[in-house]
């Protein structure tokens, strides 16, 4: 059993407005907040920590990894903790994570963020073949405890025959979206978030003065084939298929992929990404950009990627992988590049409409799996390039925290720093709301109640360079 602790004197951070609240204590037992007030008196028995000049929030939330379902993750969620990491939404899933959470048998490791939210297997053109099939596959996963789908590699109609499945069921729809896809029909209808701004040509499309012509020439191409007939075996098949697409999905791309995106950026009207971005905050549709994925599948081998000090953590298995990926990704022209640049640039763009558009918006960072992508650390360079892009330093504490809340629908246990909420508190040496960069100043952090010291995160760190696997 936990012992309480008491957080003394820190300076508490109101998520909804950016208030402040100097020398107040939060008091923390059974990994719930308990109370908060100046001059709070410990319980018998409480950790007691001085927290003066740091500023108390709520944990980080990365809301799209994927750390769980191949290998040992220990490493990969303590690292994600030691970044000030306190909950994650996990992005695939299977029938046996499924089952095994719902029997209480998933068993995490102490340090280690929280498992938000879980899908079942991937919805690929394997498991969604017909509308049959498609429906019988969701209805599957929400028997076994799917909190809901994720689209991945499936046909623009089977996507709708899933979407409407799991609307019945009560179950968001979320993900990629299908080459050619009406992406304004499945936001109207619910799809709950969209994830890396679409996946391949995605929204950027919609952005563009071309928008239908686009959307025909992209969804008369199929860049990942997938057999349609369930055969033995191939459940496992696929998955190593998806592992190796996950690591960038950019090389998929043939000339004439490329081409259409090229149309796709001479084309891009602001006037029509507004309008898209008023339709998005108007269906409630959610978005989860990943830059940070974005940036290192379109600009794979540029060599800071190859030189970031948080390689450290990457085992050296991971860090071969991502050299030969990088490698493979030379085979783009100049001209090429220059394409799959620029659609990136225009991502920053993107985001920035839709903030000023009030389009609700996630941080993730598609992290264990995609290249040059470093658990934990990953999240601040997500954090860095959506200030790049022009999200405001509250807004982005924000997203990291009550939004992530209220997509889960969880804002009575996370997102603020009050009684009743979880005990997973994130603490910084500097304002969060003055400057973007000061979210990065991570000098302690509370999981379910335990204060880890910036000392011990820091030996956490050390401790784990050279082992993280994805």
């Amino acid at each position: 059993m936990t012992a309480p602790l008491l957080l003394r004197r820190g300076t508490v951070v109101d998520t909804r407005d950016g208030s402040l609240r100097p020398g107040t204590d939060v008091l923390a037992d059974g990994g719930v907040i308990t109370a908060v007030g100046e001059d709070l008196e410990a319980p018998r028995g409480a950790t007691v920590v001085d927290v003066s000049g740091r500023y108390v929030v709520p944990g980080y939330n990365d809301m799209h990894a994927h750390p769980l379902g191949h290998g040992d993750p220990a490493p990969t969620l303590e690292l994600m903790l030691a970044h000030g990491i306190t909950g994650f939404r996990q992005m695939h899933g299977d029938l046996g994570l499924l089952r095994a959470r719902a029997a209480g048998e998933l068993r995490l490791p102490a340090a280690a963020p929280a498992l938000l939210a879980m899908p079942g297997p991937l919805l690929t053109m394997l498991n969604t073949g017909t509308a049959e099939q498609a429906a019988a596959t969701v209805r599957e996963q929400v028997a076994a405890g799917a909190d809901f789908v994720k689209s991945a590699a499936m046909s623009k109609e089977r996507f709708f025959d899933a979407q409407a499945e799991a609307l019945r069921l009560g179950v968001p729809i979320v993900g990629h979206l299908p080459a050619g896809i009406d992406v304004l029909r499945a936001s109207s209808i619910g799809m709950k978030s969209v994830e890396h701004f679409g996946s391949g040509l995605g929204v950027l499309a919609c952005c563009s003065t071309d928008e239908p012509a686009l959307r025909e020439a992209s969804g008369a191409r199929s860049r990942l084939r997938l057999p349609p007939a369930r055969l033995p075996f191939m459940d496992r098949v696929v998955a190593a298929v998806m592992r190796r697409v996950v690591l960038n999905p950019v090389l998929l791309n043939k000339a004439e992929d490329v081409e259409i995106l090229d149309r796709a950026v001479r084309t891009f009207d602001e006037h029509h990404a507004h309008d898209l971005a008023a339709r998005f905050a108007a269906d409630g549709t959610w978005h989860v950009p990943t830059l940070i994925r974005q940036k290192t599948s379109k600009l794979c081998d540029d060599p800071s990627f190859a030189a970031d000090e948080d390689l450290r953590y990457m085992a050296a298995a991971t860090r071969r992988t991502w050299d030969r990926v990088a490698a493979r990704f030379g085979r783009f022209t100049l001209a090429q590049r220059t394409t799959l640049a620029a659609s990136h640039r225009y991502e920053y763009r993107m985001a920035r409409i839709f903030e000023e558009a009030d389009v609700r918006m996630l941080v993730g960072t598609d992290s264990s799996g995609a290249v040059w992508v470093v658990p934990g650390a990953a999240l601040h360079d997500e954090i860095d390039l959506l200030g790049e892009a022009g999200i405001a330093p509250l807004r982005l504490l924000r997203m990291l925290t009550l939004d992530a809340a209220s997509f889960l629908g969880a804002t009575a246990t996370m997102g603020t720093v009050e009684p009743g909420r979880n005990a997973d508190l994130v603490l910084l040496d500097a304002n969060p709301v003055t400057d973007a960069a000061h979210l990065h100043r991570v000098t302690g952090v509370v999981r379910a109640g335990t204060h880890l010291s910036a000392a011990h995160l820091a030996a956490t760190k050390d401790r784990l360079a050279g082992t993280v696997v994805t």
